[in-house]
């Protein structure tokens, strides 16, 4: 996370500290899948303190990514924070449903954070190889990262609501 963030925080000196953000992404998204692969393959799982502390972990650097991302050149300060609180909408939609049934599905409508990473990935690909021109839609004017940022969070919003309405419906007839 560290390297993922100090990228983002470079960035605004040049577009080139990019590549350490995405290599962040990389590192991170390697140690994650990692850790509990490896306390399974060790037979040292801890499921209860393990799914505690992994998902306590991500929440904390989800905050600093969209923090960091928003302080960066690319990003408008209020947009990733929008983007941080559609994410962790998300997240709370996992957990609670973890609680009350029992399943672990942190994927929805094929987006999960394998996904996120993918796109955060291409996204600093493309502002570094094209930069990051502004774009006019109406009377609102942002960088092109801006809109990306835009239409992720509508579609994390859009996934939130249908999977919130789609739970309760089921709930709803579970518990009559």
């Amino acid at each position: 996370m560290v390297c993922l963030n100090v990228g983002y925080l470079l960035s605004n000196y040049s577009a080139a500290f990019l590549w350490l953000a995405i290599f962040g992404y990389v590192i991170n998204w390697f140690g994650d899948s990692l850790d509990g692969t490896l306390a399974r393959y060790r037979k040292i799982e801890r499921p209860i303190y393990g799914f505690y502390i992994d998902h306590t972990v991500d929440a904390f650097n989800e905050v600093i990514i969209f923090l960091a991302l928003g302080l960066s050149p690319y990003v408008r300060f209020e947009l990733a924070c929008l983007a941080l609180i559609g994410y962790l909408l998300l997240s709370v939609l996992v957990y609670i449903r973890t609680c009350v049934k029992g399943e672990f599905v942190i994927s929805y409508s094929g987006l999960g954070p394998t996904e996120i990473r993918v796109l955060a990935i291409l996204a600093n690909g493309l502002i570094f190889f094209v930069g990051n021109p502004q774009v006019t839609l109406g009377n609102l004017t942002l960088t092109v990262y801006d809109w990306m940022v835009i239409l992720v969070n509508g579609i994390l919003a859009l996934i939130f609501v249908l999977s919130a309405f789609n739970q309760a419906r089921i709930l709803s007839k579970a518990d009559r």
